[in-house]
């Protein structure tokens, strides 16, 4: 290869990014619901695995088509700990009715995720109804990025027949491009508490944020007030005019776009 060749070659090199490997962390510390099998307990609710109902399974596949690897965190967090995730994604954190002894967030853990916010990273939060996730200490971390999860309960759905009431009534076209009509069921709505902060999805009266974005430092912040990407509402069994497997999606790809390495 000739000086020319070589040279050409170098400056190539140099203008081609380096590639690295995005990977999308599951919390199963704050969140580490179990129960009773014949042969003992099991693990289940939000895992990247449980392919029934109750899992992630269909989102975490969504997530490898976008060429992230998945992985799990079941120790409380640190900025060492989440040095090699791109997403870290903390959902329902545990209430004393789901464990016996859960692990509540404190200032620690949530002043080490905000700085790993901080520095680049990307964090989805996601709640649910304040009967069924432990908002107190979930709001601690909110707290640090101007979000506060409300104890109400907009989109309160009766049974199936008033699907209707768990729709939003408007959705961000920049995250949500595929403008799916999506559902969200008896959600905690959101107090924005940060003028860099903004709604992304409301609640079917148009009264409440339940999904909202915020910067932080490099990184940034997707919180929703319910865990509403679980296979069964992944159109597991949503009537078929509803398009949440569209909105995982969209949302997989804009956190991918988000990441800065």
């Amino acid at each position: 290869m000739n000086r020319f060749l070589v040279c050409a070659f170098v400056i190539v090199f140099k203008m081609v990014p380096y590639s690295y490997a995005q990977t999308v962390t599951l919390d199963t510390y704050f969140n580490h619901e179990t129960r009773k099998t014949k042969t003992g307990t099991e693990r289940f609710h939000y895992l990247w695995n449980d392919e029934k109902d109750s899992g992630f399974s269909k989102w975490g596949g969504w997530f490898k088509d976008s060429g992230f690897s998945l992985d799990t965190l079941g120790e409380a967090p640190t900025l060492a700990k989440l040095r090699n995730s791109s997403v870290y994604i903390i959902v329902d954190p545990d209430t004393k009715k789901e464990t016996s002894n859960p692990n509540y967030i404190n200032e620690n853990d949530a002043a080490q995720i905000a700085l790993w916010v901080k520095a680049g990273g990307v964090l989805v939060m996601m709640a649910n109804d304040s009967a069924n996730v432990e908002l107190p200490h979930f709001n601690i971390l909110a707290a640090k990025f101007g979000l506060h999860f409300n104890n109400d309960l907009p989109n309160h759905v009766i049974d199936d027949k008033h699907f209707k009431d768990g729709e939003a009534s408007w959705v961000d076209k920049k995250i949500f491009p595929s403008s799916p009509k999506v559902f969200l069921k008896d959600v905690s709505s959101i107090s924005l508490n940060n003028p860099d902060a903004k709604a992304v999805i409301k609640s079917a009266d148009g009264a409440s944020v339940i999904a909202a974005i915020t910067k932080y430092g490099k990184g940034i912040v997707f919180a929703v007030g319910d865990p509403w990407l679980y296979n069964e509402y992944v159109n597991g069994r949503l009537p078929a005019i509803y398009q949440n497997d569209m909105a995982a999606m969209d949302l997989t790809q804009w956190l991918k776009n988000q990441v800065k390495r």
